[in-house]
Protein backbone atom coordinates (compact mmCIF):
# COMPACT_ATOMS: atom_id res chain seq x y z
CA UNK A 1 0.00 0.00 0.00
CA UNK A 2 3.03 2.44 -0.75
CA UNK A 3 2.33 5.63 -2.77
CA UNK A 4 4.79 6.06 -5.04
CA UNK A 5 6.69 9.45 -5.99
CA UNK A 6 5.23 11.51 -8.22
CA UNK A 7 1.33 10.50 -7.99
CA UNK A 8 -0.12 12.94 -4.78
CA UNK A 9 -0.71 16.36 -4.91
CA UNK A 10 1.06 19.12 -3.08
CA UNK A 11 -1.30 19.43 -1.01
CA UNK A 12 -2.22 15.87 0.03
CA UNK A 13 2.25 15.37 0.59
CA UNK A 14 1.90 18.32 2.87
CA UNK A 15 -1.31 17.08 5.25
CA UNK A 16 0.21 14.02 5.76
CA UNK A 17 3.62 15.61 6.42
CA UNK A 18 2.36 17.75 9.27
CA UNK A 19 -0.04 14.70 10.25
CA UNK A 20 3.10 12.19 10.61
CA UNK A 21 4.76 14.94 12.42
CA UNK A 22 2.32 15.59 14.95
CA UNK A 23 1.74 11.82 15.43
CA UNK A 24 5.35 11.13 15.34
CA UNK A 25 5.87 13.94 18.08
CA UNK A 26 2.81 12.49 20.39
CA UNK A 27 4.79 8.82 20.04
CA UNK A 28 7.87 9.93 21.08
CA UNK A 29 6.57 12.17 24.26
CA UNK A 30 4.13 9.00 25.42
CA UNK A 31 7.16 6.78 24.54
CA UNK A 32 9.01 5.48 27.77
CA UNK A 33 12.58 5.26 27.72
CA UNK A 34 12.59 1.04 28.60
CA UNK A 35 10.06 0.70 25.53
CA UNK A 36 12.42 1.66 23.10
CA UNK A 37 13.58 -2.27 22.45
CA UNK A 38 10.15 -3.30 22.27
CA UNK A 39 9.75 -0.14 19.53
CA UNK A 40 13.05 -0.92 17.58
CA UNK A 41 11.71 -4.69 17.57
CA UNK A 42 8.10 -3.77 16.05
CA UNK A 43 9.97 -1.38 13.62
CA UNK A 44 11.97 -4.50 12.33
CA UNK A 45 9.00 -6.73 12.16
CA UNK A 46 6.69 -4.11 9.91
CA UNK A 47 9.87 -3.82 7.68
CA UNK A 48 10.76 -7.67 7.52
CA UNK A 49 6.62 -8.45 7.09
CA UNK A 50 5.63 -5.61 4.30
CA UNK A 51 8.98 -7.08 2.08
CA UNK A 52 6.78 -10.64 1.73
CA UNK A 53 4.48 -9.73 -1.88
CA UNK A 54 1.75 -12.01 -2.71
CA UNK A 55 0.73 -11.35 -6.29
CA UNK A 56 -3.30 -10.68 -6.43
CA UNK A 57 -4.09 -10.28 -10.11
CA UNK A 58 -2.56 -7.51 -11.81
CA UNK A 59 -0.94 -6.05 -8.53
CA UNK A 60 0.89 -7.24 -5.44
CA UNK A 61 0.04 -7.40 -1.52
CA UNK A 62 2.09 -7.42 1.51
CA UNK A 63 1.75 -8.09 5.03
CA UNK A 64 2.02 -4.96 6.97
CA UNK A 65 1.30 -5.93 10.69
CA UNK A 66 0.33 -2.59 11.96
CA UNK A 67 -2.37 -4.03 13.89
CA UNK A 68 0.31 -5.81 16.01
CA UNK A 69 2.51 -2.73 16.32
CA UNK A 70 -1.24 -0.59 17.60
CA UNK A 71 -1.82 -3.34 19.78
CA UNK A 72 1.39 -2.73 21.55
CA UNK A 73 2.60 0.53 20.83
CA UNK A 74 -0.33 2.83 20.75
CA UNK A 75 1.15 6.08 19.81
CA UNK A 76 4.56 4.52 19.97
CA UNK A 77 3.60 3.10 16.19
CA UNK A 78 4.10 6.40 14.52
CA UNK A 79 7.83 6.51 14.82
CA UNK A 80 8.02 2.33 14.13
CA UNK A 81 6.34 2.46 11.29
CA UNK A 82 7.99 5.88 10.21
CA UNK A 83 11.55 3.90 10.52
CA UNK A 84 10.40 0.82 8.94
CA UNK A 85 8.83 2.92 5.65
CA UNK A 86 12.00 4.97 5.70
CA UNK A 87 14.46 2.23 5.55
CA UNK A 88 11.95 0.63 2.58
CA UNK A 89 12.04 3.94 0.62
CA UNK A 90 15.82 4.37 1.10
CA UNK A 91 16.81 0.59 0.34
CA UNK A 92 14.06 -1.27 -1.93
CA UNK A 93 12.84 2.23 -3.20
CA UNK A 94 9.17 1.51 -1.75
CA UNK A 95 7.34 4.34 -1.56
CA UNK A 96 9.40 7.18 -1.58
CA UNK A 97 10.99 9.98 0.48
CA UNK A 98 8.13 12.58 -0.53
CA UNK A 99 5.73 10.32 0.23
CA UNK A 100 7.05 9.07 3.58
CA UNK A 101 4.21 11.55 5.49
CA UNK A 102 1.14 10.45 3.40
CA UNK A 103 2.39 6.50 3.70
CA UNK A 104 2.97 6.51 7.60
CA UNK A 105 0.08 8.40 8.33
CA UNK A 106 -2.28 6.06 6.47
CA UNK A 107 -0.08 2.64 7.93
CA UNK A 108 -0.01 4.44 11.84
CA UNK A 109 -3.20 6.55 12.55
CA UNK A 110 -5.09 3.16 12.32
CA UNK A 111 -2.92 1.33 14.47
CA UNK A 112 -3.29 4.54 17.18
CA UNK A 113 -7.26 4.25 16.22
CA UNK A 114 -7.96 0.62 17.08
CA UNK A 115 -5.12 0.44 19.85
CA UNK A 116 -8.01 2.85 21.99
CA UNK A 117 -10.95 0.75 20.02
CA UNK A 118 -9.10 -2.65 20.94
CA UNK A 119 -6.76 -2.46 23.79
CA UNK A 120 -9.28 -3.27 26.55
CA UNK A 121 -10.67 -6.50 24.91
CA UNK A 122 -7.27 -7.74 23.50
CA UNK A 123 -5.76 -7.62 27.19
CA UNK A 124 -9.06 -9.57 28.53
CA UNK A 125 -9.23 -12.96 30.31
CA UNK A 126 -12.22 -13.63 28.32
CA UNK A 127 -10.60 -15.76 25.60
CA UNK A 128 -13.10 -15.81 22.81
CA UNK A 129 -13.71 -11.47 23.43
CA UNK A 130 -9.45 -11.32 23.32
CA UNK A 131 -9.54 -12.90 20.31
CA UNK A 132 -11.81 -10.96 18.49
CA UNK A 133 -10.15 -8.25 19.53
CA UNK A 134 -7.32 -8.98 18.22
CA UNK A 135 -8.35 -9.91 15.00
CA UNK A 136 -10.57 -6.94 14.74
CA UNK A 137 -7.48 -4.83 15.39
CA UNK A 138 -5.68 -7.24 12.43
CA UNK A 139 -8.18 -6.85 10.01
CA UNK A 140 -9.38 -3.73 10.86
CA UNK A 141 -6.16 -1.70 10.75
CA UNK A 142 -5.53 -3.03 7.21
CA UNK A 143 -9.02 -2.47 6.30
CA UNK A 144 -8.80 1.64 7.55
CA UNK A 145 -5.34 1.95 6.23
CA UNK A 146 -6.97 0.75 2.72
CA UNK A 147 -8.96 3.18 2.92
CA UNK A 148 -6.86 6.40 3.91
CA UNK A 149 -4.54 5.46 0.59
CA UNK A 150 -7.29 5.40 -1.74
CA UNK A 151 -8.36 8.65 0.13
CA UNK A 152 -5.40 10.23 -0.47
CA UNK A 153 -5.25 9.44 -4.13
CA UNK A 154 -8.65 10.49 -4.31
CA UNK A 155 -8.03 13.79 -2.97
CA UNK A 156 -5.24 14.33 -5.76
CA UNK A 157 -7.26 13.68 -8.74
CA UNK A 158 -10.48 12.15 -10.56
CA UNK A 159 -7.90 10.02 -12.64
CA UNK A 160 -7.39 7.70 -9.28
CA UNK A 161 -10.81 7.15 -7.98
CA UNK A 162 -10.75 3.63 -10.08
CA UNK A 163 -7.61 3.06 -8.94
CA UNK A 164 -8.47 3.69 -5.25
CA UNK A 165 -11.33 1.11 -5.44
CA UNK A 166 -9.13 -1.35 -6.64
CA UNK A 167 -6.54 -0.76 -3.61
CA UNK A 168 -9.36 -1.46 -1.08
CA UNK A 169 -10.41 -4.21 -3.05
CA UNK A 170 -7.22 -5.98 -2.70
CA UNK A 171 -6.67 -5.33 0.40
CA UNK A 172 -9.73 -7.80 1.47
CA UNK A 173 -7.67 -11.29 1.67
CA UNK A 174 -5.34 -9.37 3.27
CA UNK A 175 -7.49 -8.44 6.28
CA UNK A 176 -8.20 -12.15 6.95
CA UNK A 177 -4.66 -12.96 6.85
CA UNK A 178 -3.91 -10.33 8.88
CA UNK A 179 -6.37 -10.73 11.53
CA UNK A 180 -5.49 -14.01 11.85
CA UNK A 181 -1.84 -13.31 11.89
CA UNK A 182 -2.59 -10.75 14.64
CA UNK A 183 -4.63 -13.43 16.61
CA UNK A 184 -1.77 -15.99 16.33
CA UNK A 185 1.14 -13.41 17.19
CA UNK A 186 -0.66 -11.70 20.21
CA UNK A 187 -1.67 -15.34 21.86
CA UNK A 188 2.30 -16.31 21.40
CA UNK A 189 3.18 -13.00 22.89
CA UNK A 190 1.07 -13.69 25.44
CA UNK A 191 1.86 -17.41 26.49
CA UNK A 192 5.48 -16.01 26.34
CA UNK A 193 5.46 -12.61 28.23
CA UNK A 194 1.93 -12.39 30.59
CA UNK A 195 2.96 -9.61 32.03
Amino acid sequence: MHISEGVLGAPVLVAGAALTAAGVAVGLRKTEYEKLPEVAVLASVFFVASLIHVPVGPSAVHLVLNGVCGLLLGWAAFPAILVGLTLQALLFQFGGLTTLGVNTFNMAFPAVIFYYICRKGARSRARYLRLLAEFSAGAGVVLASGLLVALSLMATGESFHTAARLIVLAQVPVMFVEGILTVFIMEFIRKVRPN
